[in-house]
């Protein structure tokens, strides 16, 4: 009776532990400040480190976007599960503030909005200045919701030697049919004005920069968003071009709760890519 006693304690305090161990074993989220020379101005930037980020090894990261009236907390607040998922793929998740409207452009109107000089130049530095990061594209991916599924894209097509694999959820990824939306017309000027602006800095007319196979891409949108036909265009675009991606559609609106779902897909897509030998 005494040994059974003994091992159902041990057995117990051997849960006990694992509980604990569980409990303690979780992402580290922090809140950072980094300076952008460009803009002369601090952001805030969340950064999640994994678990076992001391290990000692250096890990992967996803640069995770927000949209149109968001911030830097969006992600963490509102889909939780990203913590989750760091620690499943021991990978490294930064959550940039890019401004109320900025679309992740440099814009040539405001120079208080050069978001993509900040988020693929300044902020990739100080993340591997300052974290233990994988410092190559094999080890970056990009993506966001809505108006940062345009800017991860956007900033993907631009910086391929920055990042090797981006997505996009309900992204804006073609601007032209809204010229009068979300404060574009701040950041670019009017499109009726500066038409070639327009055209230029949509994700739909930067595919002639893709080479097949160079950039892993995941596209995702609800069927009941008001992005879903020019996510669709973009998608047979792709597929014209002959230029591999994943692409989603599947019921769903512009909201959090399609979001919350969409970014587990893009995570364990991005680990796929980073976990390629």
């Amino acid at each position: 009776m005494k040994k059974s006693f003994l091992s159902l304690l041990a057995f117990a305090l051997f849960a006990l532990c694992q509980v604990n161990a569980t409990q303690v074993a979780a992402a580290q989220v922090d809140t950072v400040e980094v300076n952008s020379a460009v803009m002369k101005r601090n952001l805030k930037v969340v950064v999640v480190r994994p678990a076992g980020y001391s290990s000692g090894k250096e890990f992967p990261v996803v640069y995770l976007l927000h949209g149109y009236s968001g911030n830097h907390s969006n992600w963490v607040t509102k889909a939780p599960g990203i913590q989750q998922a760091a620690d499943l793929y021991n990978m490294i998740i930064v959550c940039p503030d890019g401004g109320f409207s900025s679309w992740y452009w440099d814009s040539p109107v405001d120079p208080q909005s050069q978001f993509e000089t900040y988020v693929s130049k300044e902020l990739v530095s100080y993340v591997d200045k300052n974290y233990k990061t994988i410092k190559d594209r094999k080890g970056r991916g990009i993506t966001g919701l809505s108006m940062g599924g345009h800017g991860a894209l956007y900033l993907a097509l631009k910086h391929q030697d920055v990042y090797g694999t981006a997505g996009s959820m309900s992204g804006g990824v073609d601007i032209r049919p809204f010229p009068n939306n979300w404060d574009m017309a701040k950041r670019l000027g009017s499109y009726a004005d500066q038409p070639e602006r327009w055209e230029k800095n949509t994700v739909i007319n930067m595919l002639h920069l893709l080479t097949p196979n160079t950039l892993s891409l995941i596209i995702d949108c609800g069927t009941e968003d008001f992005f879903y036909g020019v996510n669709e265009n973009l998608h047979k675009q792709l597929e014209y071009r002959k230029i591999p991606h994943d692409y989603i559609a599947r019921p769903g609106a512009h909201n959090w709760p399609y979001w919350e779902n969409a970014v587990q897909h893009q995570l364990l897509f991005m680990n796929t890519y980073f976990n390629k030998k």
